[in-house]
């Protein structure tokens, strides 16, 4: 098992222990499979294999992302995110703000550590399934301690359709531009059509992304296909 993986698996383990005794109020599995051709910052086709987790507690929530990317040329590379989020306030019911929580990220790649700490909200929002708001602080292992801007949202609309995503904003600092990461996916459920109980997806994902990485001038613009299923 290559370090990311045993880095995630660790943070993974360690966060399912800490919620053994907390009470769960939701839980989400998902698998995804993206295949695109436009990827900047290595060979340009692609195939990325994702699983998450995603969960609501009594202490707070968390998402957990484990990227498998495998090129065409043969380069593969794992990558994953654990973000545990702690409750400190919980607003009155109808409130444009619903809760305030301390917001934490562990980022795993292969050979790199970065922690981000900072505060998150959930939004109340007509429309929205979910609308998240977070600010951190970026420990980052490979250049300058910088800042991060963070909104997540899912959208469902007309029947069986569905569209999420985040924005990444992070602050420039030595040896890293200022980056900009707005990657979403529109979907359609089509477990009512084959039968299936849960949620199967397909659609597309679509990445713009202003200085990849921080390298001044990378601009991704990548659209992938999409297939997810929830278990």
């Amino acid at each position: 098992m290559n370090k990311t993986l045993l880095n995630a698996a660790i943070a993974g383990s360690l966060l399912f222990s800490a919620t053994a005794n907390a009470e769960i109020f939701w839980q989400d599995i998902s698998a995804t499979y993206l295949n695109g051709s436009n990827y900047e910052v290595g060979d340009t086709d692609r195939q990325v294999f994702t699983f998450e987790h995603a969960g609501g507690y009594s202490w707070g929530d968390s998402f957990l992302f484990v990227d498998r990317l495998k090129s065409d040329d043969g380069f593969t590379e794992t990558y994953a995110e654990i973000s545990p989020r702690f409750k400190v306030y919980d607003f009155a019911e109808g409130s444009l703000v619903k809760a305030a929580y301390i917001a934490t990220t562990w980022e795993v790649g292969q050979g790199f550590d970065n922690y981000l700490v900072g505060v998150g909200t959930d939004l109340n929002v007509t429309g929205f399934d979910y609308l998240q708001l977070n600010a951190y602080r970026r420990s980052n292992e490979f250049y300058e301690s910088n800042y991060q801007l963070t909104a997540v949202w899912g959208i469902p609309f007309a029947e069986n359709f569905y569209y999420d995503g985040f924005l990444d904003w992070s602050s420039a600092s030595e040896g890293h531009a200022a980056e900009m990461n707005f990657t979403s996916q529109l979907k359609y459920d089509i477990g009512p059509m084959v039968g299936y109980d849960s949620r199967l997806y397909v659609g597309v994902e679509y990445a713009h992304w202003n200085n990849k990485f921080g390298i001044d001038g990378v601009d991704e613009r990548n659209l992938n296909l999409l297939v997810k299923i929830h278990l």
